[in-house]
């Protein structure tokens, strides 16, 4: 089993995500992580989806999901050949006397708390998944009271493979 990034550019209409993630369910493609937003013209979502498989079932999805009506294009994002972010916010608890040892484990990863309560803090975190992971990691000794990750969004290094339509 292999993962494979998956960049799509689509029409922006109504149930578009709903027909691509429809494929897959049909299919029994697992995805890890979609991402879905308005691209600089309005008339075109970026869906940015994250699938396991061996290669056989990864060829698979890329032609079933360049036939879709509503898919302009579609390109892998190879790992050295784009970058990749994923966004976290966690919720920690954390009395009083914690908290400056939870701050300074975000310091060190550049993280920012975002929401401070009488027990609790909100970190927010950028960056690739093995960060995040890392970061999720280091915060074993404090309890998690909520974690909400965005999953990857990416894009092709360079100018070479922009779409222009």
């Amino acid at each position: 089993m292999q993962k494979k990034v998956f960049q799509l550019l689509v029409d922006n209409t109504s149930g578009v995500l709903s027909r691509i993630s429809g494929l897959f369910s049909r299919r029994g493609y697992n995805i890890e992580s979609i991402t879905a937003g308005v691209t600089a013209d309005p008339r075109f979502t970026r869906i940015t989806i994250v699938t396991s498989g061996d290669d056989e079932v990864l060829e698979q999805i890329e032609k079933q999901v360049g036939k879709l009506v509503d898919v302009r294009d579609i390109k892998e994002l190879k790992p050295d050949e784009s970058v990749y972010r994923e966004l976290v916010l966690i919720k920690v608890k954390a009395a009083a006397s914690e908290r400056q040892n939870v701050i300074s484990v975000a310091d060190i990863f550049r993280a920012k708390i975002i929401d401070v309560a009488p027990e609790s803090l909100i970190i927010e975190l950028t960056g690739n998944q093995s960060k995040i992971d890392a970061f999720i990691s280091l915060l074993d000794g404090y309890e998690i009271l909520e974690l909400a990750r965005t999953g990857i969004a990416g894009l092709g290094r360079g100018i070479e493979n922009v779409t222009m339509l």
